[in-house]
């Protein structure tokens, strides 16, 4: 009979046990590439997105980032693509009193990562098919789809690389806000009311070996129903967030870790 430890670590179907490695896999993620867009939205629409204590930033300011995930360790040497939507965000609890980013959702084509991301740290992620990038003419071009509808379209040209020396200033200024957070949510069995719902950090760190800056652009496609039955409403509500301003995009290429001891994944309070 399958006796659960109860200081052991599962996912589902639990009763498997998980995988027995002659040696445990590290979290880095090798040679990857990341095409970042930003601009200023409304403040206020952004803020209902937002579950207390979580409050917009000094800038209402939204990220949307395509990341191809280079050789991953944990999968040994795989690849997957992801489309993530974040949010600059201040985090003021009994406790904790940050600055960073809020995950508003996580696309990503690979159901192992997704589930890995849900379960253990409370990332929104869901799959959508996300092909590789394009790099034509001097232009990045990056998307998404779902049941065969767009649910958004990136580009971003006019390139201009940076030295190693405004690369390394570039890290140093984001350092006090570089805090990747969200909300993790299970619902209960049945589908009402929450099992567990609370905020979450997940510190990550990139080595980054190669930056460039330019002129980006996100365009987003309205659903209906019928188009994206699961996803509409998720991909509408940032189609209602205006484009205000643009910021400084970027292309990043680098190395990844996600494993930390001294900075592990936990609920914020």
């Amino acid at each position: 009979m399958f006796k659960f430890d109860p200081k052991g670590r599962y996912m589902m179907p639990a009763h498997f046990g998980m995988p027995n490695y002659d040696s445990p896999p590290s979290l880095w993620y090798h040679g990857g590439m990341m095409v970042e867009v930003s601009y200023i939205t409304d403040r206020e629409r952004l803020a209902a997105l937002l579950p207390e204590p979580f409050s917009v930033a000094d800038e209402a300011l939204i990220s949307v980032s395509y990341g191809h995930s280079g050789k991953v360790d944990w999968l040994a040497g795989r690849s997957y693509n992801m489309i993530s939507v974040n949010a600059a965000v201040k985090f003021d609890g009994k406790e904790d009193q940050l600055e960073g980013r809020f995950s508003l959702v996580l696309w990503e084509n690979l159901a192992d990562a997704i589930l890995t991301g849900r379960e253990q740290i409370g990332i929104p992620k869901i799959f959508a098919d996300i092909p590789d990038y394009t790099f034509e003419n001097g232009e990045y071009r990056c998307s998404a789809s779902h049941f065969g509808s767009g649910i958004l379209d990136m580009s971003m040209a006019n390139l201009t690389p940076l030295s190693a020396e405004e690369i390394a200033a570039a890290q140093e200024a984001r350092a006090a806000t570089d805090n990747q957070m969200g909300w993790r949510y299970i619902p209960a069995v049945g589908g009402f009311g929450a099992q567990v719902s609370e905020p979450v950090i997940y510190p990550s760190e990139t080595v980054v070996s190669e930056a460039h800056v330019g002129v980006g652009s996100v365009e987003w496609n309205r659903l209906t129903w019928e188009q994206n039955p699961t996803q509409f409403h998720i991909v509408n509500a940032l189609a209602d967030l205006p484009i205000l301003e643009y910021r400084p995009s970027a292309v990043v290429k680098g190395d990844t870790n996600l494993f930390f001891p001294e900075r592990w994944p936990r609920i914020l309070r």
